[in-house]
């Protein structure tokens, strides 16, 4: 396979895709330009380390593998990568031959939010046919074990460019018939975009029902998710799954994580709230913003959310280049290598409490701040409430709350 030296790069809120600009590789260096054209439309794309401009550009971080962190956003880590990685070993392709731009052609225009990239190496397959959710799992299972999968080609259609650890899948889902399709950009009237997720190797058994009982506790303590829902499959097991809040209806609207915009690597973060917030009142253009920053902050501190990574905290940008900060996501019990916030509250990371939500709130003049901490800390206060009902069992709903318990 010969490496692509080439991208072009669009943005597509709706069917006509608009030309944003060119990538190119030399060297191992990768430049990029905007098109004219996009520079006249205004639209910032990637407003803090990618302004419009209409001369050659190249990232002042390497982080990113030597992408701008917009463009970064589009590429699948973790689960994605893994598959897209033994789909190319499958295929007898070295994956020393990869560059970052063969990977952002594997995406396509199948990636998150409204970036797509052509040339396409990313040949979906439409199918109004869907594996069962226990079979997949199964193969899934085989992927994270090393165990070569009969059906690798099927899991990368169905969630290759998907980020996050955990394996999932995207899928149309019809709210009123329980039926699940997948390989559509475009979906047939009635069906909606969702993701699926699968547990890991390291989950606890009943991890669905907890991230289902952590949105049902989130929305009790007045932050806005994306519809959430358990499906179960043939043998009984539950699987968690997600409406796409990067897209409406068969429109899409652009993604950027926190990471990507402030060029922070959310494995080695060094990010506090205050920085969400300042990021979020910029984009914003309103003090509502820290507001809900503090909302999202109080609650991975008082739900014991160390996974509170900067790849976990998103904005979206409609085709006006409005911002807003995107629905909370991947809000669950979890614990992080060291034991300590991945991001900090105010400098704190290993202990973060009232103390140090207050100091944060007061830096940026939040109105009011324990009103919101009080009715954060009375959401969680009937986790045992929300665990019965989402199924949660018995030796987990104890663990978690001996683990909220002994937060100050």
């Amino acid at each position: 396979m010969e490496p692509i030296e080439k991208l072009q790069v669009y943005l597509r809120f709706t069917d006509t895709p608009i030309a944003v600009g060119q990538m190119v590789s030399d060297n191992g260096t990768i430049y990029f330009k905007y098109d004219d054209t996009f520079i006249k439309k205004g639209l910032e794309l990637s407003p803090f380390k990618l302004k419009l401009s209409d001369t050659i550009l190249t990232p002042e971080t390497l982080i990113f593998e030597g992408l701008f962190g917009v463009f970064n956003d589009s590429l699948p880590d973790g689960w994605g990568r893994l598959l897209l990685d033994r789909t190319l070993l499958s295929k007898g392709i070295s994956l020393n031959q990869i560059t970052p731009l063969d990977r952002l052609a594997y995406v396509g225009s199948g990636g998150m939010g409204a970036l797509t990239y052509k040339p396409s190496l990313n040949s979906k397959v439409q199918s109004d046919t869907l594996m069962e959710l226990d079979e997949i799992s199964q193969e899934m299972n085989k992927v994270l074990s090393g165990t070569p999968s009969s059906v690798i080609e099927e899991l990368f259609n169905l969630g290759g460019s998907s980020g996050g650890a955990r394996p999932k899948i995207f899928v149309g889902y019809n709210t009123k018939t329980n039926h699940l399709i997948h390989g559509h950009s475009s979906l047939p009237k009635g069906y909606e975009h969702w993701i699926i997720k699968f547990p890991s190797s390291t989950d606890l058994p009943d991890i669905a029902q907890i991230e289902y009982a952590y949105y049902k506790m989130a929305l009790a303590a007045g932050i806005k998710m994306s519809e959430c829902k358990l499906f179960k499959g043939p043998s009984g097991a539950t699987y968690f799954a997600t409406k796409r809040f990067d897209r409406v209806q068969n429109d899409r609207l652009h993604l950027h994580s926190a990471s990507g915009l402030l060029n922070d690597n959310f494995r080695y973060s060094n990010l506090d709230y205050g920085n969400v917030m300042d990021c979020a009142f910029r984009l914003e253009n309103h003090v509502a913003a820290y507001s809900k920053v503090l909302r999202l902050a109080a609650f991975n501190v008082y739900s014991h959310n160390r996974d509170d990574h900067s790849k976990n905290i998103s904005f979206l940008m409609n085709a006006a280049g409005e911002w807003m900060l995107a629905p909370a996501y991947d809000l669950t019990f979890s614990n992080s290598s060291h034991g300590l916030h991945s991001t900090m509250v105010a400098g704190e990371s290993k202990s973060p409490g009232e103390q140090h939500l207050l100091e944060l709130a007061s830096t940026f003049g939040v109105k009011n701040p324990k009103i919101i901490i009080n009715e954060v800390k009375s959401a969680i206060a009937d986790w045992n409430i929300y665990a019965k009902d989402s199924g949660v069992r018995d030796n987990s709903k104890k663990l978690i709350d001996k683990a909220m318990t002994e937060i100050g």
